[in-house]
């Protein structure tokens, strides 16, 4: 059965279904193969070449690829796009950030694939909220809106012993949104902070 799986049918059908990321569960469903097969077909594809591999279980065609903020999201979830690469995308700092900087509730992770570094930093449960649903290229995806990138960048620095961020446009950031983001974290001194900052 999966001889029969040429290339050309393998990849018309996954995009035509928009499967810029699939995985081994999406091939069963579309081809009607075993988890075996589905596997076998993965692999053989992988080492052609033909597909490139993002982490365990999910796969990209190389002429395909989905948008880095799509493909963080997958990566690791629940996870949204955030701190750095946030603050830049929505023009609040002038540099351009180079890693895709995402927050999650689960273990900090850090993957290195396509190319590219993907960083997911651990924040509390209950901290989690404040993203909205953007799109790229007809995909949609997680990322934080301007306050919370904000509180969520200064939070972890706040952690980690550094300096919050200087460099940034004030009249994008609404403080009393941010101040209220910020007592999420039950952190009086991240209070402090994004207040200062802010004034």
């Amino acid at each position: 059965m999966v001889k029969l799986v040429n290339q050309t049918i393998f990849a018309s059908k996954i995009k035509d279904k928009k499967l810029f990321i699939f995985s081994a569960s999406d091939i069963r469903a579309l081809f009607g193969v075993s988890a075996v097969a589905a596997s076998a077909l993965l692999c053989r594809y992988k080492k052609q070449g033909f597909i490139l591999q993002l982490k365990q279980g999910f796969y990209v065609f190389p002429d395909a690829l989905p948008p880095d903020v799509c493909i963080a999201n997958k990566l690791y979830s629940p996870s949204y796009i955030s701190l750095e690469f946030a603050l830049s995308y929505h023009g609040v700092i002038p540099e351009t950030v180079y890693e895709i900087t995402s927050v999650t509730t689960k273990a900090t992770r850090r993957f290195e694939t396509l190319g590219k570094i993907f960083s997911f930093r651990k924040i509390k449960k209950a901290a989690y909220t404040g993203y909205e649903i953007q799109k790229q290229r007809g995909l949609s995806f997680y990322i934080a809106d301007i306050e919370k990138a904000f509180v969520d960048t200064n939070y972890l620095r706040l952690k980690n012993r550094q300096k919050p961020i200087s460099r940034f446009n004030k009249e994008k950031i609404n403080p009393t949104k941010a101040i209220k983001y910020a007592s999420l974290f039950g952190n009086k001194k991240l209070k402090g902070v994004i207040k200062t900052t802010l004034q």
